[in-house]
């Protein structure tokens, strides 16, 4: 009888094996998309569209195009390296009415992986070029900076932050001196079939004028395998919590898909 018990229960047990693997699979397979410091290519398309305003009735968007690009140590620098960059297509109201919509300022960071056992750290220098088309679409100023990253990845999620800073250093002589930080906490919590759950709103803080806003999102998104690549789709609601200053968003619809390309 004993036996017989004991033949069911390794049965029984066998039969959420998989369940389990899929599972932690499937936890895996959402962190390596989600994870900015993961050492593998990608490419995402993402849209910040923000359709009200604090004291304004106008509506902006930032289509951003984003590819980043791991770097193996070498003799040079012992440590891994991720390059970003990022190009935005912008939507602001024109000054003589209407709107534009072109090309921002072209956005690169260096990330320097520091520890990439347990929290992951990251850090290195970034640069933002005045390449707008239009006045209105840009800052018209060079800047450099830096930006960190500490990410704490488990089967639950992502747990971390990007902070970011960068000061004008040249450009049109005729436009305003810009100083900016930023900070966007990165909690995301897996759920099963390769859904989760995220809030990723970037808190803004223009340090030369001395406004800022802080935006608290929620949203859900889904990954998914195509051949040896990693496809996320994402929508995320985002809410404005606290502000200082006139003409800030107040609500902004973030969404987007990211690719993780195989090795």
């Amino acid at each position: 009888m004993s036996q017989k018990m004991g033949i069911h229960a390794f049965l029984l047990a066998s039969s959420f094996v998989p369940f389990f693997y899929a599972h932690a699979e499937d936890a895996e397979t959402a962190n390596k998309s989600n994870n900015p410091l993961n050492l593998a290519p990608g490419m995402n398309v993402q849209d910040y569209y923000t359709p009200k305003y604090y004291d304004s009735n106008i509506h902006t968007n930032d289509l951003l195009v984003r590819g980043t690009l791991p770097i193996a140590p070498n003799d040079f620098i012992g440590v891994p390296q991720l390059l970003r960059a990022t190009a935005p297509i912008s939507t602001r109201p024109d000054p003589h009415g209407g709107y534009s919509t072109g090309t921002g300022d072209l956005n690169l960071f260096d990330i320097f992986l520091l520890k990439t056992e347990g929290v992951q750290l990251g850090i290195g220098p970034q640069i933002t070029a005045p390449t707008a088309d239009q006045d209105e679409l840009g800052t018209g100023k060079w800047q450099a900076g830096f930006a960190a990253v500490a990410i704490d990845s488990s089967p639950r999620g992502l747990l971390g932050a990007l902070v970011q800073y960068q000061s004008s250093f040249a450009g049109d002589h005729d436009r305003q001196h810009v100083e900016t930080a930023t900070m966007q906490p990165f909690i995301i919590h897996n759920l099963e079939k390769g859904w989760y759950l995220r809030s990723t709103g970037v808190w803004t803080f223009d340090l030369k004028n001395n406004t800022h806003y802080i935006p608290l999102g929620l949203g859900g998104g889904k990954v998914w395998k195509s051949g040896s690549n990693i496809l996320n789709a994402f929508i995320e609601p985002q809410w404005t919590v606290d502000h200082k200053g006139d003409d800030l968003p107040q609500f902004t619809l973030f969404a987007g898909i990211n690719v993780t390309f195989g090795k």
